[in-house]
């Protein structure tokens, strides 16, 4: 499947996932600390469909989002 939306674009973006250590201070302890910092990665909920393009029908990978907005009008 294609990583990007064929109307507006949208593909995948890089974030962090902070794993943290520790009890809290307001539970008594002395603070939750970062013990790891990894790279991942959030994808976008892209859905395979057949859509009126121009006169004709094509499949397209579109987002959710863009469904949802009515960016596409179903075959």
């Amino acid at each position: 499947m294609a990583s990007k939306c064929e109307i507006c674009g949208k593909g995948a973006s890089v974030g962090s996932r902070i794993i943290r250590h520790g009890l809290e201070k307001k539970k008594g302890g002395i603070g939750l600390h970062t013990t790891a910092v990894t790279k991942r990665t959030f994808k976008p909920n892209l859905q395979k469909m057949r859509a009126k393009v121009g006169g004709g029908v094509k499949t397209l990978t579109v987002c959710t989002s863009c469904l949802k907005a009515g960016k596409v009008i179903k075959a």
